[in-house]
């Protein structure tokens, strides 16, 4: 008998040697997704200066920042998930961190905004394999009580890895260039994707369920996955919500650096040191306690999986507004603690939501579904779409200040060498106050997203037993 049920001084060793691997495990797939985001976001840090080098517009700007990068994401994301429930998850991501880590370099030698549009789709080409296999993974390591608060540690590497891009990106922009920044972010990459690929080890599908026998079936198909969850009216809600928040964060976020650098005219490494330092730990925070407040108050009521996101876009949108309307840019980069508090608060507890509503064969493709439509619409076009009203905006601004075409009289957003001085004045003058109004306008729309969220609350109050 003691055969099977294990000797009892020997267990706790076993359990806390798992532990510790799932720890570790937890702590890797967290590294993976910082070098995710600092080279998905570096574009916003160095977006200034490259618009400047390439002389392009705040619309292609965006698109380089958006849908460059989410156009082949979000097209592949689907069968590299696909991929993800059949072969070793543990591999498909190294070699995918090796991918987008070495296109992220080779951006630095791109000459014409064609061709670092090319090679910001293959920085999209590499990404689409890390967040599907990594949730499965984190989905087969805990169980549903500790899921959002294990899914919201892994997307601290959202803000972790804008903060380390603004720091290092700022710096190495001011001491070199925006070709070296991406040079150096990009290649310690292909040096983890290494060390992940020894270190971590496959996890047994479904074990964190007790259901390992289900887990070994065939994975349900694209079809059945999308009408487990979309079906589901509460996560209907939410994914709506999701991408909405996701319209506005990458939206603003690409022009938010470039906006203090517009308006306050600062050096990169300072803007970068202290945006991405208080942001990030802000931001960083907020990821953290949404998870962790969403299982404790979800035990109690599962609404609050959603309550808790409504709320804290109601708060973050004010919040916000107040931060960008500062006249001292050093109090308006510390009232960004406040947002990034609230806003940051939805990830846990929407990524909680949808890993526990899936079955463990169709979490890495119902985790590609749920990104293919927040990115498309909230990385593919939210930046672009930010870009343009911010086009808009100075355009207005500039106009009224009694001259005719921004574009064509300030050449990437600065005037000529031998431009006169009320130029030169009105050229600084609408880019700043142009990009502040188009960001102000953009922020709104994180009612809306807070108006779905809301919704879903009501149905997950109704049908309980379909959401954990």
């Amino acid at each position: 008998m003691s055969e099977i049920t294990g000797n009892p001084a020997v267990m706790p060793e076993v359990e806390e040697k798992a532990n510790s691997r799932r720890k570790t495990m937890l702590v890797l797939l967290l590294l993976i997704y910082t070098s995710n985001f600092v080279d998905r976001s570096i574009l916003a840090t160095l977006g200034q200066a490259i618009k400047i080098d390439l002389q392009i517009s705040d619309a292609q700007l965006g698109l380089l920042q958006g849908l460059a990068f989410a156009l082949f994401y979000t097209a592949l994301g689907i069968p590299l998930a696909r991929l993800s429930e059949r072969v070793n998850r543990v591999t498909l991501i190294s070699v995918c961190l090796t991918v987008w880590s070495a296109m992220t370099a080779l951006c630095g030698a791109a000459q014409n905004f064609f061709q670092l549009f090319l090679a910001r789709v293959g920085v999209g080409i590499g990404e689409a394999g890390c967040t599907p296999p990594a949730h499965s993974l984190i989905s087969d390591m805990y169980g549903a009580k500790q899921r959002a608060t294990a899914l919201a540690v892994y997307s601290i590497g959202i803000p972790l890895g804008v903060m380390i891009g603004a720091v290092s990106g700022g710096w190495l922009t001011e001491n070199f260039n925006w070709r070296v920044a991406m040079v150096v972010v990009g290649l310690p990459g292909v040096l983890l994707a290494l060390i992940f690929q020894l270190v971590a080890r496959e996890p047994v599908r479904g074990s964190a369920d007790q259901s390992v026998a289900a887990a070994k079936e065939a994975p349900p198909s694209i079809g059945e996955t999308a009408r487990h969850l979309f079906g589901n009216k509460a996560f209907f809600h939410i994914t709506i919500g999701a991408t909405l928040v996701g319209f506005v964060g990458y939206g603003t976020g690409t022009f938010a650096q470039v906006f203090f650098i517009r308006m306050f005219d600062l050096g990169y490494a300072e803007l970068g040191l202290a945006f991405g330092l208080i942001g990030g730990v802000s931001a960083g925070i907020g990821t953290v306690l949404g998870g962790v407040l969403s299982d404790w108050s979800g035990k109690r009521h599962l609404s609050w999986y959603a309550l808790l996101p409504a709320i804290g876009l109601l708060i973050a949108t004010p919040a916000y507004i107040f931060a960008f309307t500062r006249d001292s840019w050093m109090f308006a980069v510390w009232c960004m603690l406040i947002p990034g508090l609230f806003h940051y608060a939805y990830i846990g507890p929407t990524l909680g939501v949808m890993h526990n509503l899936a079955t463990p064969r169709m979490r890495a493709t119902a985790t590609a579904l749920f990104f293919v439509v927040v990115n498309l619409v909230g990385l593919g076009i939210g930046p672009y779409f930010t870009g343009l009203v911010i086009d808009f905006a100075t355009q207005a601004q500039f106009s009224g200040l009694g001259f005719g075409d921004f574009i064509s009289s300030c050449p990437g957003g600065i005037a000529p060498q031998d431009a006169t001085g009320a130029l030169r004045e009105a050229c600084h003058d609408a880019s700043a106050i142009g990009t502040r109004n188009g960001i102000v306008m953009v922020l709104l729309i994180f009612i809306w997203a807070a108006a779905h969220y809301f919704i879903a609350a009501r149905h997950m109050g109704w049908s309980k037993k379909n959401i954990a």
